[in-house]
């Protein structure tokens, strides 16, 4: 599968979602995925269940959906009707980008002819002057470019530059970047040089151009993102659908002091301009990303890391507006705050970005996907009065391929390293391999149950003589942590140097014990309530484990005792459950009316009960029943 096109000879000499250039402005570099194997656990399940189920269902519903018929129709190969939504060709382009990361992760026959067939498709779809969209193609040929606001055509290109990079990146086969750099010429030439002077209504294609730069080293790319970056914030889509926050249009980007509008669109700007920042160096870039940061975690961000707290515009909402029940939390959102934290790790070099990313993975975005692998969720509340189904798939179906292409990827996010080090920022059993370039190739063996034990043992497999740097996160939220014996602060990273031999061991023991939670006061919806913790775990309540005949919206914690492990719930696979005191009570007599006078308060009655709590990732795994991460704490 591999194409001797020598024109686009890979530049980046590594394979990893993201790849700053030698001169880039960044603390740490990403190690190359090809050395880094989570080999158990949690995150180890979660890429065999993807590789096993979810892609290959993946498949099956992009031809149930018709979306790869519309490319079959675009290239002359089938006649019909376009089906989908305006904008379902990157549902293609975000499964293929799975696809190539798990073939870089681990070869296979049948994804390997998956990827080959469709991406040969992709190719024949493409027009002579390198335009490629199917919507214009079959739907309307005069559409081109005339709906920049909604019609999500540079969104969907992007996505196309980032499979086609990562293709090139693990594979070597530059078929689909060749398809990609003629797209992206295209657009240069009509966006950059040419005479259009609009901008994409949903930001994406900047981060896809500086990886597609960064793959190629054709400087036009990362000038085209910066291009269309700096269009944004002069009010662009003043007559659209949508107020100007919803397209991140209200003020330019570099002038930007919150985070606003769209959630999606916000986040995959971020990571953009992020970028953006890591290969110019200009500041007033870093410096907006900085200030957005703060806003987002200060008062718009839920406990899960989920973003978005509106379900019109799909939006974020005002400073401590995160009503649970509400929450849109769209699992594409979390993506995307993924993908930016990451950057601003790279960037900065702070642990809080790996601490965001870190609840983010766990909560707002596990919580995306089934168990077993077959069914999604769009959006994530944190607490549902009757509980929720998740879709096989549905028409907005830009979810579950995102769910697909980062979950390939995930060992592109635990480590990283500079010309003294390694860093290790996120847990898991895994080995990796690298070169410390003031020291040379380093082999590390890692050995943890994390996320449910906090014990991380990293012992070096192969090391040169030469002194190096091993640094290891040690979260915000921890208690109390040591590294072999000794405590080391919360919030930062535990650093040791040292000549390292082969065998030496180290051991980062993390205090992992249930915890309650309180909500900012000024969060109105939740005011009163706590949550349950569990490391970097979130926690939720279930109808399905409360007694016969007890209701949900009864029930209240005891905030004077402390959780506990409650066990493995068989049910959700062996997960750790928590058990919490809590009061069960009898409010029958409200509900005969939904008001009462203060002073006619109907007698109640309130018996005690042990509750059990589940990860909230695994909610909506059984039969259908309500659901709430935040509960009323008992006086």
């Amino acid at each position: 599968m591999k194409n001797k096109d020598e024109t686009l000879e890979s530049v980046a000499s590594i394979a990893a979602s993201v790849a700053p250039t030698p001169s880039a402005h960044v603390r740490l570099r990403p190690i190359d995925a090809r050395g880094v194997v989570i080999r158990d656990g949690l995150l180890a399940d979660r890429q065999r269940v993807n590789r096993e189920v979810t892609l290959l269902r993946g498949a099956e519903e992009l031809e149930r959906a018709g979306t790869l018929d519309n490319l079959r129709i675009a290239a002359g190969q089938a006649s019909g009707e376009r089906r989908g939504m305006v904008f379902s060709d990157t549902d293609v382009y975000k499964w293929l980008e799975a696809l190539a990361w798990e073939l870089g992760r681990e070869p296979s026959a049948e994804l390997e002819r998956l990827a080959r067939e469709t991406t040969e498709l992709v190719a024949a779809a493409q027009e002579p002057d390198g335009y490629l969209n199917t919507w214009c193609q079959v739907v309307d040929p005069t559409w081109r470019w005339t709906d920049l606001e909604m019609g999500h055509e540079l969104y969907c290109a992007g996505h196309l530059f980032q499979a086609s990079v990562a293709f090139a990146r693990t594979t070597g086969d530059t078929t689909l970047l060749s398809v990609a750099c003629r797209f992206a010429d295209l657009v240069d030439q009509t966006f950059r040089t040419g005479t259009e002077t609009g901008t994409d209504g949903h930001p994406e294609v900047e981060v896809a151009l500086v990886e597609l730069y960064r793959q190629t080293g054709r400087g036009r790319y990362l000038q085209l993102a910066d291009t269309l970056t700096a269009r944004r914030g002069h009010g662009m889509f003043a007559d659209g659908r949508f107020d100007l926050d919803y397209y991140q249009d209200a003020e330019p980007v570099r002038d930007a002091r919150s985070i606003v509008g769209h959630a999606v669109r916000a986040l995959y700007l971020a990571a953009g301009v992020t970028d953006i920042y890591a290969e110019t160096g200009e500041e007033a870039l870093l410096g907006s990303m900085l200030r957005q940061w703060d806003d987002l975690t200060a008062a718009k961000t839920y406990l899960t890391g989920g973003v978005g707290s509106r379900h019109y515009g799909e939006a974020i909402g005002d400073p401590y507006e995160l009503p649970p029940d509400r929450a849109y939390c769209e699992t594409c959102a979390s993506i995307a705050s993924i993908m930016w934290n990451w950057r601003m790790l790279l960037v900065t070099g702070e642990s809080r970005f790996a601490d965001l990313l870190e609840r983010t993975l766990y909560n707002g975005f596990l919580s995306g996907l089934s168990l077993d692998g077959e069914s999604f969720f769009y959006s994530n509340p944190l607490q549902s009065r009757n509980g929720e189904r998740r879709h096989r798939w549905n028409p907005v179906a830009c979810c579950p391929p995102n769910i697909m292409r980062l979950l390939s990827s995930l060992h592109h996010y635990l480590a990283t390293v500079t010309e003294a080090g390694v860093q290790l920022h996120q847990y898991a059993s895994s080995t990796m391999r690298t070169v410390v370039p003031e020291a040379g190739p380093v082999e590390l063996h890692v050995e943890t149950s994390y996320p449910w034990s906090g014990s991380v043992a990293v012992e070096v497999g192969s090391s040169t003589d030469a002194e190096w740097t091993l640094s290891l996160r040690v979260p915000a939220w921890a208690r109390a942590a040591t590294v072999d014996g000794k405590p080391v602060a919360a919030g930062e990273y535990a650093t040791l140097t040292r000549r390292w031999q082969v065998g030496d061991r180290v051991v980062l023991e993390i205090d992992v014990a249930p915890r309650l939670t309180a909500p900012n006061p000024r969060i109105d919806a939740v005011r009163g309530c706590v949550a349950l913790e569990r490391g970097p775990i979130v926690y939720c309540l279930e109808q399905h484990d409360l007694p016969a005949g007890a209701d949900l919206a009864d029930v209240s914690l005891d905030a004077a005792a402390d959780p506990v492990d409650g066990g493995l719930v068989a049910q959700l696979g062996g997960l750790p459950g928590l058990s919490v005191s809590g009061v069960l009570r009898d409010t029958d007599g409200w509900r005969r009316a939904e008001y009462r006078d203060l002073r006619e308060l109907p007698a109640t009655s309130a018996a005690p009960a042990q509750l059990l709590a589940v990860p909230y990732f695994a909610w909506a795994n059984r039969e259908g029943g309500g659901m709430r991460v935040w509960i009323p704490a008992e006086d």
